[in-house]
C-alpha cells in the first residue's frame, strides 16, 4: 500500500513583541545647568547690545557736534570774509550816457544813510567787537545791481539771518554774533536774533593785528577786542567754539579737553547740563577781505 508523503504542518512563528523601555526626563541638575547657560547667553547679548548702543550714541553725538560746528564756522566765515568789501561805482562822476564807458571808476568807502536805512563807513562799520559780553560785528557795503531774472535791480547780499530784504534802504549789511547762555545767536539789520547752534560751552574771538613798528621785523599779534587800537588794522579774525553733546558718557576721571584759552578741563568735573558730556573745541581763522588796509591805506 502506497504511503503518501504528507507535508508537515507549517509552524507559524509568533511576532516578536518589543519590550517597552521606560522614558526618563531631565534631572533637576540638568535643568538648572540649561537655565544657567541660557541666562549667561542673555547676559552676554545684553552686554554686547549696551556696548554697541553706547558706542553708537557716542559716534552719533560726535557727528552731531561736528555738523553744528561746521555750520557755525561756515556762517561766520561767510560774513567775516565779506567784511570790508566795497562797492565799485562804474560811473562816480555821473558822466553822460554817451560817454559813461570812458568815465573813471572808483570804490565807494562810504555811503550816507538813505531814508530809514543805515549808513556805511568802511573805517568804522567793517569790524567791531566786545569782550564782555563776547560779540563780533561785521559789515560790508550793500548795493543793488542788474540781474537777468528781474527788470529791477536786486540786492544779492544778505546777513547771517537772511536780512535785509530787497526793498530795504540799508547801505550796510551787518551781522552781530553773540553768545546767549548756551546758544550762539546772530542778528543784524533790524532782524531779531536767531540761534545758529546750541550746546555752546564757550565762544571766544581774537583779532590778528600786523605790527610794523620794528622795520624789517613784521609780526602778527593776537589781541582781544579791548586791545584793538584801530579796527582798520585787523588782518584776520580767529573764532573759537567749544560745543558739548547730548549723550551722557561713562568716562574715566582725567578725560580732558582743551578750552579756547589753552587750559585743560576735566569733563568728569563739570556739573549741570554739561556733566559727563563730550566736549570738542573748534578753532578757525578767517582773513579779512580788506587785509587790514581799511583806515590805513584805503
Amino acid at each position: 500500500m502506497l504511503q503518501k508523503n504528507i507535508p508537515a504542518p507549517l509552524c507559524l512563528k509568533s511576532p516578536t513583541i518589543p519590550r517597552l523601555v521606560g522614558q526618563r526626563g531631565v534631572t533637576l541638575i540638568e535643568l538648572m545647568v540649561g537655565i544657567a547657560i541660557g541666562m549667561l547667553v542673555v547676559v552676554v547679548a545684553m552686554g554686547a547690545l549696551m556696548v554697541s548702543r553706547g558706542v553708537s550714541g557716542t559716534v552719533s553725538d560726535a557727528s552731531g557736534i561736528q555738523q553744528q560746528a561746521a555750520y557755525a564756522m561756515r556762517v561766520i566765515g561767510l560774513q567775516v570774509r565779506q567784511a570790508g568789501s566795497l562797492y565799485l561805482n562804474p560811473n562816480p562822476t555821473n558822466a553822460a550816457s554817451n560817454n559813461n564807458l570812458m568815465a573813471p571808476v572808483a570804490f565807494e568807502a562810504t555811503a550816507p544813510a538813505s531814508g530809514t536805512g543805515n549808513s556805511f563807513d568802511a573805517v568804522t562799520d567793517t569790524l567791531n567787537g566786545t569782550v564782555n559780553p563776547i560779540s563780533l560785528t561785521v559789515g560790508y557795503r550793500r548795493y543793488k545791481e542788474s540781474v537777468h531774472t528781474d527788470a529791477a535791480e536786486q540786492a544779492l547780499t544778505r546777513n547771517c539771518v537772511a536780512w535785509p530784504k530787497n526793498d530795504s534802504a540799508d547801505q550796510r549789511v551787518e551781522s552781530v554774533f553773540q553768545l546767549n547762555g548756551t546758544e550762539l545767536r546772530c542778528s543784524g539789520n533790524g532782524a531779531a536774533a536767531q540761534p545758529i547752534v546750541q550746546n555752546v560751552a564757550n565762544f571766544q574771538v581774537r583779532y590778528l593785528l600786523q605790527d610794523n613798528t620794528e622795520l624789517g621785523n613784521t609780526k602778527i599779534q593776537y589781541v582781544e577786542a579791548d586791545s584793538v587800537d584801530s579796527w582798520g588794522k585787523v588782518q584776520a579774525v580767529e573764532v573759537c567754539l567749544v560745543l558739548y553733546g547730548m549723550e551722557p558718557i561713562d568716562m574715566p576721571s582725567g578725560s580732558n579737553y582743551t578750552d579756547c584759552n589753552g587750559t585743560a578741563v576735566d569733563m568728569t568735573s563739570l556739573n549741570g547740563i554739561r556733566a559727563r558730556r563730550m566736549h570738542i573745541t573748534f578753532r578757525n581763522v578767517f582773513q579779512m577781505r580788506s587785509q587790514g588796509l581799511i583806515g590805513t591805506v584805503l
